[in-house]
């Protein structure tokens, strides 16, 4: 069982690779490239306009180009912000939502939803896989899930505790002393993420 197991893990990070360590275009991302596209449009037909230099007219017509092909990887908004003009294209608006798509495009998911979503595949497939060593897998994995979530609430639970009771730390520190160096590295790996 723990081979079959073993072997679906491996098999699970070779196929989906590190793409799955990222989270998915946002609707601000998908905004964001819809409104880039129609930048480089709108920046290509002005170059052409105001008879700008041949390398500069290439570069944007370029530049359009490569945003389409960014745009149909995003995929399409649900609302497409307003970019008929370039004086609509520079509106605060626009400046924000360019923004806050840099601040999502940065974002990782944490240790925690890594490994509950591990968790919930792990589930799923022996779910798939039924019978006997099926069952015992999934009730293993819903308990290690479990367990997961409530180290990570009692964690919380602590640091908010040493937080809002100065006083007490040291007494905290010292009754927990006596954790092996392998919880203690846990806890710590816990804490960062």
């Amino acid at each position: 069982m723990r081979r079959i197991l073993s072997i679906l893990i491996v098999m699970f990070f070779l196929l989906t690779g590190c793409n799955s360590l990222r989270f998915a275009p946002g609707e601000a991302q998908k905004q964001n490239a819809w409104l880039h596209s129609r930048t480089t449009a709108i920046a290509a037909a002005t170059a052409e306009e105001e008879a700008a230099t041949e390398k500069l007219q290439a570069l944007t017509k370029l530049s359009q180009l490569q945003s389409k092909a960014i745009t149909s990887y995003y995929g399409l908004p649900k609302e497409l912000p307003q970019a008929d003009t370039a004086e609509q294209i520079l509106s605060e608006s626009n400046w924000q939502l360019g923004r806050m798509a840099l601040v999502e495009s940065s974002e990782r998911p944490d240790a925690w939803q890594v490994a509950d979503n591990a968790l919930e595949l792990g589930i799923g497939i022996c779910a798939l896989l039924g019978g006997v060593y099926g069952t015992r897998a999934v009730r293993f994995l819903k308990q290690a899930r479990t367990k997961s979530k409530a180290l990570q609430e009692i964690i919380a639970g602590n640091e908010l505790f040493k937080k809002d009771n100065n006083s007490s730390v040291v007494a905290f520190k010292q009754a927990h002393h006596s954790q092996s160096q392998q919880t203690r590295q846990i806890v710590a790996e816990m804490k960062s993420s």
